[in-house]
């Protein structure tokens, strides 16, 4: 990601969302499902033990407050945004999985974990 391509970093992302839609930390963090104290510390570029905000609370945020888009999240987060997944592609990767031994569906959730925390883009 080029440095024209994310022009904004999640805190001044959010800070337009609050004028936009005229809400509060609280109000932003009752909508995602997430502490208000978490809200607070992404508007105050405060970094926890994880590398930065879930990806399934940056979708809620885009689902909550749809004038801004999951992509324009995700590149504030700092994050790659994740592709599509199609209905048919879920059902796909649900059926190869039952398919594989216990042993092997940890190992593939190991991955995918790995995987998805790689989408960082800093």
């Amino acid at each position: 990601m080029t440095d024209e391509e994310r022009t904004e970093d999640l805190a001044q992302l959010l800070a337009r969302l609050k004028s936009e839609y005229d809400v509060n930390e609280s109000e932003i963090a009752r909508r995602i499902g997430v502490a208000p104290a978490t809200v607070n510390a992404w508007v105050n570029r405060k970094r926890g033990t994880g590398r930065g905000p879930n990806p399934e609370k940056l979708r809620k945020l885009a689902a909550a407050f749809p004038k801004f888009s999951e992509a324009q999240i995700f590149a504030a987060a700092g994050r790659k945004s994740p592709g599509p997944l199609s209905p048919e592609d879920e059902a796909d990767l649900l059926e190869l999985f039952r398919g594989l031994t216990k042993e092997q569906q940890d190992m593939m959730k190991i991955q995918a974990r790995a995987l998805r925390d790689s989408n960082q883009t800093a």
